[in-house]
């Protein structure tokens, strides 16, 4: 299933997207018993799950996609924690060693926004850079979890693209990545929370972004250095992993800042980025 937030009639609420970019079943008008949120709707565990299945195979509940506003799936995540140099060619694009150990590294979920959002170019930034990432999202907390039991934590995957401020990160706030990474609107996220076992496999997935309708980046899950078990139990070791945390897994390369010469957004672009089976984020820098 693929599951999202969405604004009707004032009010937030969560759904089931029927397909991509279709219809959607109304959960909070199937049942009263569903949270409103999407964080609240993960951390219900399995019977909320159970209760989702018959909402959506009731057929009842239906409404159309653009009768509503579409929000990020999940908007209040308790972490945003993100995978630094995590794809192999990534890595070679810039002359840098492989990671041993996942480099992590975090965003403020203030910075979260939704496909069609605008990403407004900050005035302290001159070096506004794209980055597609898959990302994960939890469903079940946990702490020191071994690899073999990592995918028990994990509810599914989205897209996000990480809004990167290349300046702040590389050459300022001495060497501290954080504010490059997390400055309003730098975090687009969605369309949809597709579950695992919906994604044949989540290491091995086309991911694309285009500026303006020209193709940047073109990889594939499959050069994850660290991969979904591993990058969860990494994680796991240092801090406890709750319903609704997002974990964006790193970028493929094509980057603007290793390109010769280096690109940069600029207001007025419009990025795309898309991964196989689950779906296309699409925003505008104003």
């Amino acid at each position: 299933m693929r599951f999202v937030q969405f604004i009707k009639d004032g009010l937030r609420r969560i759904g089931v997207e029927l397909s991509v970019g279709g219809s959607i079943v109304d959960l909070n008008a199937a049942n009263s018993k569903f949270p409103n949120d999407m964080k609240n709707f993960l951390a219900g565990g399995q019977s909320l799950l159970i209760d989702a299945k018959s909402a959506v195979e009731s057929g009842k509940n239906v409404i159309e996609r653009q009768s509503v506003k579409l929000l990020a799936p999940i908007t209040d995540p308790g972490k945003v924690l993100c995978v630094g140099m995590n794809y192999t060619d990534h890595c070679l694009e810039q002359n840098a060693p492989v990671p041993v150990e996942p480099v992590i590294f975090s965003k403020f979920a203030s910075s979260i926004i939704a496909s069609g959002d605008d990403i407004i170019y900050p005035d302290e930034t001159q070096e506004l850079d794209w980055e597609v990432e898959l990302v994960i999202v939890i469903g079940k907390e946990g702490k020191n979890v071994k690899e073999s039991e990592a995918m028990k934590h994990v509810f599914g995957f989205t897209v996000a693209h990480d809004v990167s401020a290349r300046d702040w990160q590389m050459k300022k706030n001495g060497g501290q990545w954080l504010l490059g990474k997390t400055m309003d609107c730098f975090c687009p996220l969605g369309p949809a929370i597709v579950m695992k076992e919906d994604i044949k496999d989540p290491h091995n997935l086309r991911l694309t972004c285009r500026v303006n309708n020209v193709v940047k980046q073109e990889g594939n899950t499959d050069k994850l250095v660290h991969k979904t078990e591993a990058v969860v139990a990494f994680i796991s070791r240092f801090v406890t992993l709750q319903p609704g945390d997002v974990i964006l897994t790193g970028t493929p390369p094509g980057v603007g800042v290793f390109r010769k010469p280096p690109e940069f957004l600029k207001r007025g672009d419009v990025v795309e980025c898309e991964i196989q089976d689950i779906g296309k984020i699409v925003n505008r820098v104003v």
